[in-house]
């Protein structure tokens, strides 16, 4: 038999267990987002969270399909991607965005419809090493001119001014990046430590 105060601890342990939080990924193309979140997502699953994985290109195809790459298209992009990730987030889950989200101002504005749960990763990876891993070739064909209005190229990127977690890829696994994050959550209440 449970007494009473049991309970309530108990209770208070699956209140805390279940915040859901987003966890904004944000950098240039090829900085290494969505392998950081694919390694982050099966480390928060095997510790019993439930994760939901957005990742730009899938949602861009998906939610967003019919949009092109002006700045006012882009906004659209990630305030969709925002309000889904808000949803879930209030409803316990552990939201992983992975998303180039170029324009400071709308990730604020994300920032501040989610509320205290949003936890911006800024993926600092600088551009030189973005280009060299870059399979799809994004990169050369800005640089030639022949894909107009490429992050990073000659389309802006701000990056954030203070972030909660800075991560240079080029200096760490994406398994260590994924430990910094959930060092993170952990010291906010978001998980339970290990």
């Amino acid at each position: 038999m449970i007494e009473p105060s049991e309970g309530l601890a108990a209770g208070r342990m699956l209140a805390r267990h279940d915040r859901g939080c987003v966890i904004w990924l944000t950098g240039l193309p090829s900085a290494g987002k969505s392998t950081i979140a694919e390694a982050l997502a099966p480390a928060l699953r095997a510790r019993g969270e439930r994760v939901e994985l957005l990742d730009g290109d899938v949602v861009r195809e998906n939610l967003s399909k019919g949009l092109g790459f002006s700045k006012e298209d882009r906004d659209v992009n990630i305030r969709r991607i925002g309000f889904v990730a808000h949803l879930l987030a209030r409803n316990g889950v552990k939201v992983i965005t992975a998303a180039i989200s170029p324009y400071r101002s709308v990730r604020d504005e994300v920032r501040e419809n989610v509320g205290e749960g949003f936890l911006e990763v800024y993926v600092s990876t600088p551009l030189e090493v973005c280009e060299s891993r870059d399979v799809k070739g994004l990169y050369a064909r800005a640089r030639s001119g022949a894909l107009k209005g490429f992050t990073g190229i000659d389309d802006p990127y701000e990056p954030p001014l203070a972030p909660e977690i800075e991560i240079a890829t080029h200096g760490e696994s994406p398994e260590e990046s994924a430990a910094r994050v959930i060092d993170v959550l952990e010291a906010r209440g978001y998980l339970d430590g290990s």
